[in-house]
């Protein structure tokens, strides 16, 4: 069977599915991810709280949480932290559907564009550093809550996963070129 190039986003669905089979993300990691979803979803406030807290604590992220006072905009801290926990709400699902393909694709444009709003247009190294901080949260949920060879179990596939949603957010960042 020859190899077709194309746009990976004028084709989400494909890009996801072609990059979940070469990293291994099957059926399998798919119902280990939705197993072990409930320690993860118990703890999504206080997941996405100190994820945003932590961005507070570098000026360099910090910078798009802050209002014109110089503080941190709380408003706005809660609409992300909302969005947040929507994006680990339905990648707890592990559906890699057409929909979520370019929900995914969504999030990256929307970080990758913004030529106005606090902070500007956030740096692809934040969203690769927010993707580690996400895996090693999960990883100390999964400690804490699953008892060894589960939690390793569920390391291995949300890690899977999360990386597929990682290279299709950052596909925001990049020009369009046939893959």
């Amino acid at each position: 069977m020859a190899y077709e190039p194309y746009l990976p986003a004028t084709d989400m669905p494909r890009f996801v599915r072609e990059l979940a089979e070469f990293v291994g993300f099957d059926d399998a990691e798919a119902a280990t991810v939705r197993r072990t979803a409930p320690p993860v979803l118990a703890r999504e406030a206080d997941l996405t709280a100190a994820l945003y807290e932590h961005f507070l604590t570098f000026p360099a992220s910090a910078r798009f949480f802050l209002g014109p006072d110089g503080e941190p905009d709380r408003v706005r801290l809660e609409r992300r932290r909302h969005s947040l926990a929507r994006w680990l709400r339905e990648t707890a699902q592990a559906a890699l559907s057409h929909e979520h393909a370019y929900y995914l694709l969504t999030i990256g444009l929307s970080h990758s564009h913004r030529p106005h709003g606090p902070g500007g247009v956030v740096p692809p190294h934040f969203m690769v550093g927010a993707m580690s901080l996400t895996q090693t949260a999960l990883a100390d949920v999964f400690g804490a809550e699953l008892p060894p060879g589960e939690a390793l179990a569920a390391s291995r596939a949300w890690n899977k996963l999360l990386l597929v949603h990682l290279a299709a957010l950052l596909l925001g960042y990049l020009p369009a070129r046939a893959s």
